[in-house]
């Protein structure tokens, strides 16, 4: 983060001292316009709302634009959360103007803030989204016994009640024969539940982005259930307080046009961009890369896309029925009004691209490229499927290079993984990463002649 970025958070945090209520004019000035943005700073699904809108500077930037032609100055407070709740909460005292948060936490918004009366909230713009549900995971000590979700049973579990992967670990324990009383449930914020996991204290974490990986990244866990066997998209998106957004609708505007810059900034600098976020939030950057690279678990675009709409339509009946909210007219919480006003336009998602340095082919499908990422170097190496992934791995350590971290596919899911941390399976001449030991074991039964492998043993044999 710039140091006047930092120092414009600073004077703005001083003002929301003063000033009280949010959208308030600061000082008993006129003339000066409060903005109070919620944001998750480690939830990597957010960023382009959040931790790299905020490094880039990009909203304060739109509302310079915005004072010179209305003469009025604006003054930004950013408040940052581990998850979508606290950030409702503020919202429903009128403290935040606008938030992002996951589908569920959204849905809840919306649902509450009706309840309340008034004009509410509305859904105004999406950050990132996975169509298949592979932004929230289940993790596990690396010596756990549990090979499947229904090894839980029984046991201790943390999760974020009311948050979007909660609802899946709600959603995939069901789909597994396994009713929520049947486990140990811990409500916990991701940081803690991570440090439960680690000191034993709990049997599994069930978390969104990027609190697995960063787990199973820093040694202390392994992926047992990828949120992409469920089928089910999941996304983050921005919900704007209706009685702000009336009131400075042309504010509402200005910051998705900076979430537009920011998207655009990410998908066409992702490694850049990685690094910014780790460097403002402390994750490792391999792990925001993860998320956040070419081919990426989550895809990054601002559009209320017909998709993801669909999905929080089937979303709401299913939280009524374990009662997490009572009911949304979801038409009255979406609103694209302030999308369409803005002029954005989402650009391209980032892919890999370029031609395999080693297998001399050139890079061309996404459910199989994968990245290797040295250290010392400012871009990374594409490969051009798993096996010549496996081959440049090898080739970089015979030359000594000394390898970050390795990003292939799932050959089933298409979700991104780290290479290492991946289940193999060798199938004639061709190997294919796995997640997950569920999702390889149910390859090599459907496959016979085909082998699982360990990373070093797929190594060795490529």
């Amino acid at each position: 983060m710039s140091g006047a970025v930092r120092k414009l958070g600073v004077l703005a945090a001083a003002v929301a001292l003063v000033a009280g209520a949010a959208g308030c004019s600061s000082g008993g000035d006129s003339k000066t316009v409060e903005v109070v943005v919620g944001y998750q700073s480690k939830t990597i699904n957010t960023v382009t709302a959040g931790t790299l809108l905020r490094a880039r500077g990009y909203f304060e930037q739109q509302l310079a634009e915005l004072g010179k032609q209305d003469g009025r100055r604006y003054k930004v407070v950013w408040q940052d959360y581990d998850a979508g709740a606290p950030i409702t909460a503020q919202m429903l005292a009128d403290k935040i103007d606008i938030g992002s948060m996951g589908d569920y936490p959204l849905l809840i918004n919306g649902s509450r803030a009706q309840a309340a009366g008034g004009p509410g909230t509305r859904l105004v713009s999406v950050t990132g989204y996975n169509l298949l549900g592979a932004l929230n995971s289940v993790v596990v000590p690396k010596d756990s016994p549990a090979h499947t979700l229904a090894d839980l049973k029984g046991k201790k579990v943390s999760s974020s009640v009311g948050s979007a992967s909660d609802g899946t670990l709600v959603q995939a324990l069901a789909k597994a024969g396994v009713a929520e009383s049947d486990i140990q449930k811990q409500n916990q914020q991701p940081a803690v539940g991570a440090s439960a996991l680690k000191a034993h204290g709990v049997d599994a974490l069930a978390q969104f982005v990027a609190w697995p990986a960063a787990v199973v990244f820093a040694g202390d866990g392994r992926l047992l259930y990828d949120g992409a066997a469920l089928g089910r998209p999941t996304l983050h998106g921005v919900v704007v307080r209706q009685k702000f957004g009336a009131a400075h609708a042309d504010v509402v505007r200005a910051f998705l046009r900076a979430q537009d810059a920011a998207t655009r900034d990410l998908n066409q600098h992702p490694l850049a961009a990685a690094q910014s976020v780790a460097e403002a939030t402390g994750l490792p950057p391999e792990v925001v890369y993860l998320y956040n690279g070419p081919n990426g678990i989550a895809t990054f675009a601002t559009a209320l896309d017909p998709r993801l709409l669909a999905a929080l339509r089937t979303d709401v009946p299913f939280l009524a029925s374990v009662g997490v909210l009572k009911a949304l007219d979801l038409d009255r919480f979406t609103d694209p009004s302030y999308l369409k006003d803005s002029g954005v336009t989402d650009g391209e998602p980032a892919r890999i691209t370029g031609t395999d340095p080693v297998c001399g082919k050139p890079v061309t499908d996404p459910a199989l490229a994968g990245e290797l990422w040295y250290q010392g170097e400012q871009a990374t190496r594409p490969a051009a499927d798993p096996t010549c992934l496996l081959k440049a791995v090898k080739a970089g350590a015979a030359s000594g290079g000394k390898l970050r971290a390795a990003y292939v596919p799932d050959a089933a899911t298409g979700t991104r993984w780290f290479a290492d941390q991946d289940w193999w399976v060798r199938d004639g001449d061709a190997f294919k990463p796995f997640t997950t030991e569920d999702g390889a074991k149910t390859y090599l039964a459907a496959h016979p002649t085909a082998t699982g492998l360990t990373y070093q043993q797929a190594l060795d044999a490529s």
